[in-house]
């Protein structure tokens, strides 16, 4: 069975995308953020671009950070954006 999320991006991913925010449904072979990561990707070279898995990225579900394989679920949110650095 298929889930919605809401996907938000932020900093340069954000304006890589152009987009910040969308709600997605999503096929029943995304279990993880890591794989909502990986569909992502394939919608085209600029979303291939910004969410590469080479690219350093943190990622979240439901406002805490978390690893490619936290589980998803219907309804939540999943957050992509740069890691933080200052300096």
């Amino acid at each position: 069975m298929s889930m919605q999320i809401e996907l938000r991006f932020f900093a340069s991913v954000r304006e890589q995308l152009g987009l910040s925010q969308e709600t997605a449904t999503v096929p029943d072979t995304v279990r993880t953020v890591g794989d909502v990561r990986r569909w992502l990707a394939q919608r085209g070279p600029v979303w291939g671009e910004a969410l590469a898995e080479g690219r350093a990225l943190r990622m979240a579900v439901d406002h805490q950070i978390v690893s490619a394989d936290t589980a998803v679920h219907d309804g939540c949110e999943v957050a992509f954006f740069p890691p933080v650095t200052g300096g």
